[in-house]
Order: C-alpha cells, then sequence, then structure tokens
C-alpha cells in the first residue's frame, strides 16, 4: 500500500479516546525512521499494555519525530467527539518541527491541514507510521487516565480509562458526573434529566 519514495517524509496520524464518557481526546503523529525498523508495530487494541508501553519508549527513541496533542472535555462537549479528533490531530501535525509531504490518517475523516492527507480504513493495523502513532496516542491517554483517576477515585478510571463498562455506568448512577465527564454524551447527559424528573 505504501507508494511513496524514500525521501517523501510520511507521517502517520492516529487518535484514542472517543468512545469514554470521561476524560480527553488524545491524537499522536509519528514520522519512522528509515533506517531503524521497529518491530511489532500493529493497532494499539490488539496490543497487550505491557506491550504498547515497551513500543511507546522505542518508538519516541527511534523515530524521526513525534508528537501528541489533546482535545479538552470542554471542546469535545463544544465541537463534538468527531471535531475534537480532527482538532487534536491537526494540533499533533502542526506541532512537527517541519512540515511532512504526506499526512496518512487512520479511518475515513481528516483534519484540515496545509499539507496532503490521506485516509486509511484500518490504517491502524496497515500502516506503520499509523501503528506508531496510534501506539503514542492511547499509551499517553491512558496514563491521563490513571492521573485523572487519583483525582477523582470514586469512578474507577484507572480500570476502564473512562470508557462504559458496567462498573463505570454504576458508579455515574451512584455518584452523578465529575467535570471530566462529557455533558453531551448521551449517557452522563441522561443524569441530567433523571434528577431534573426525580
Amino acid at each position: 500500500m505504501n507508494t511513496f519514495s524514500a525521501n517523501e517524509v510520511i507521517c502517520g496520524v492516529d487518535e484514542a479516546g472517543r468512545g469514554p464518557l470521561a476524560g480527553p481526546v488524545y491524537a499522536a503523529c509519528v514520522v519512522l525512521n528509515g533506517a531503524y525498523k521497529i518491530t511489532g508495530l500493529a493497532d494499539s487494541k490488539a496490543l497487550s499494555e505491557k506491550k504498547r508501553e515497551a513500543l511507546a519508549i522505542t518508538i519516541k527513541k527511534y523515530a524521526t519525530a513525534w508528537t501528541i496533542a489533546s482535545a479538552s472535555v470542554q471542546e469535545i462537549d463544544q465541537l463534538n467527539i468527531l471535531q475534537a479528533s480532527l482538532l487534536a490531530m491537526k494540533r499533533a501535525v502542526e506541532s512537527l518541527p517541519f512540515i511532512p509531504d504526506m499526512v496518512l490518517v487512520d479511518g475515513n475523516q481528516s483534519p484540515r491541514l496545509e499539507c496532503p492527507v490521506r485516509t486509511i480504513i484500518r490504517g491502524d493495523s496497515l500502516i506503520p507510521e499509523i501503528s506508531a502513532a496510534s501506539i503514542l496516542a492511547k499509551t499517553t491517554r491512558d496514563k491521563e487516565m490513571q492521573r485523572l483517576h487519583e483525582c477523582f477515585p470514586l469512578y474507577g478510571f484507572d480500570q476502564h480509562k473512562g470508557y462504559p463498562t458496567k462498573k463505570h455506568l454504576i458508579a455515574l448512577q451512584t455518584h452523578g458526573a465529575c467535570e471530566i465527564h462529557r455533558q453531551s454524551f448521551a449517557p452522563v447527559n441522561a443524569l441530567k434529566f433523571s434528577k431534573m424528573y426525580s
């Protein structure tokens, strides 16, 4: 699938955290070093936490360039999760110290950038640059949710990372939403109405 010339600068981009009910959405972009092949790159969701962490260290050490950016809970609620994800991607790419020749984005939606962009369905499992970005976005967001767990220990963010697991939904019903919950997401928004009519 990769038909780029050896001297082209190719950047892979992916996000993490579109599905959770809480916390920011993260995006990463990675330009791999052609002189150093990183083995084991794959869609972050297909890797164990231990493997992701090890690969993240390797990517940061050997990639030509990498950046990570996010969009806040407030931005998610104001823009919607898709637009907030694209904003995080845009921030990540624009944080690079140079303009890439091509940006490869996982999925079928792309941020508006000043450089050429190509979307690739299942790119996180097909394109090494996107796989690497997937890993950096996921590991960074997971660490942030671990940190937020210390601030809001009632919800179990250290375990489910904000995803709508049974435990998380029970905690929401019991304790209500906290300031890092996405108010525009249905299970959180529904709490307002249940309180209004209870």
